[in-house]
């Protein structure tokens, strides 16, 4: 894998919605805060665009910064809906970004999209720059309509977790596998203790009222940590069933949530939707805490045979108290038990060699692009359907998403950190 040269300026495409800050919204926005981070204590110059509020918007030109949501409502709010009007203030806004960016092209070298609407991916071919897009997602039908929209060389992706590569797979989208990392500097060692924790988005997909079911069963003391993504899911599933053997602490900050899980004996994951990745997983292991999951999605890739993880079948509530009972007992305060877990846990999340797999990467879609001055319209559109916004992609297999579209199975590149 080519290593890149120079430092690279790198243009990183966060999502709708919710600013990039902490606490952070959900597993997607600590995910891009963290890369932004590290790769500019890296060397590179990354300028962000994002939503009003986002850290790391220092570098952007008042272009990158985006309309953030905003309920009328609180009782109204959710993560899969949206205020009325947002949507026809925040794509326009995300249009004159990356209109910002094909103006100016020659400043930039990549545009790293974590998008999850498909208007990066439609300008893919007219922005001047080559673009990488990470799968976070199931498929969705809105980015998969914007990539095959794109007339020209389309985004490279990369994929969380083999389970959503085979999933885009099957649409035609090829996806280098590279999943999410951990700060393991931020994310530190932790006793362990009795009780159970789980963390994460409050929202019907991520079940917590399931863990709050297995806590019972299991006669374990649950604290729970997050952002309430439903506010009537919490109030209707949660709220009624918290009390002295189910605590609710709210959205925690990443220092404080990374002791609470790391004083605890087992952390809880109850996705009832095809996980993509489940970086909660990944977090507890570091802190040395062990897990207990439902065997879905990608959750099995993070997992991998971990000694402090253990999966039931979706759904299986005294399977999972069993487990987690189990891994209590033999993880859970064991100082010993646990440093193997948290060692196991670094060696495949550390943010820091994700972060050097991830510059091969953009080095190889760098190099196989060829700047060609001169070509493009005032409008920053190609003159001809092999010259993009200043640039002419060369003959390579890295060049477009599609360049070799592979069956599930036959030949997907997997790169661990």
């Amino acid at each position: 894998m080519t290593r890149a040269s120079r430092p690279l300026r790198i243009v990183v495409v966060a999502p709708l919605r919710y600013p990039i800050r902490e606490p952070f919204a959900g597993g997607l926005e600590s995910s891009v805060h963290h890369q932004v981070r590290t790769l500019r204590e890296r060397g590179h110059r990354v300028t962000l665009i994002a939503t009003e509020g986002s850290d790391h918007l220092d570098q952007s030109p008042p272009e990158f910064v985006l309309p953030a949501v905003v309920f009328d409502d609180p009782a109204e709010a959710t993560d899969t809906t949206y205020p009325a009007g947002y949507l026809e203030r925040a794509l326009p806004a995300l249009e004159r970004a990356l209109q910002y960016v094909a103006d100016h092209a020659d400043d930039y070298d990549l545009v790293d999209n974590h998008s999850l609407h498909g208007v990066p991916l439609a300008r893919a071919d007219r922005i001047g720059v080559p673009m990488v897009s990470t799968l976070h997602t199931p498929t969705l039908p809105d980015m998969l309509a914007a990539h095959r929209s794109s007339d020209g060389p389309r985004s490279r992706f990369v994929a969380v977790s083999g389970h959503t590569a085979a999933a885009w797979a099957t649409e035609g989208v090829e996806a280098t596998v590279l999943p999410n990392g951990v700060d393991t500097d931020r994310w530190g060692f932790g006793p362990g203790g009795d009780d159970l924790v789980w963390s994460g988005r409050i929202v019907p997909e991520k079940g917590l009222h399931l863990a709050l079911e297995v806590a019972r069963r299991a006669g374990r003391r649950l604290v729970i940590a997050g952002r309430i993504g439903d506010v009537d899911y919490f109030e209707t599933e949660v709220a009624p069933h918290l009390g002295v053997t189910a605590h609710y602490v709210g959205e925690l900050r990443q220092p404080e949530l990374a002791a609470l899980v790391g004083h605890s004996g087992c952390a809880l994951v109850t996705p009832v939707w095809e996980e993509p990745f489940g970086l909660v997983i990944a977090e507890a292991l570091v802190t040395g805490t062990p897990v207990v999951s439902f065997a879905v999605g990608g959750v099995p890739e993070v997992v991998a045979g971990s000694v402090g993880a253990a999966l039931v079948p979706a759904g299986d509530l005294d399977g999972m108290a069993r487990a987690a009972d189990d891994l209590l007992r033999r993880v859970g305060t064991d100082a010993a038990a646990r440093r193997t877990v948290r060692q196991d846990a670094v060696d495949r999340f550390s943010l820091r060699a994700r972060a050097a797999v991830l510059e091969g990467l953009y080095a190889d879609v760098v190099a196989s692009d060829v700047r060609v001055p001169g070509v493009v319209t005032a409008a920053g559109v190609p003159t001809d359907a092999t010259t993009v916004g200043g640039r002419q992609r060369a003959s390579s297999s890295l060049a477009g998403g599609l360049s070799t579209v592979r069956p599930v199975g036959s030949g997907r590149r997997v790169v661990t950190a």
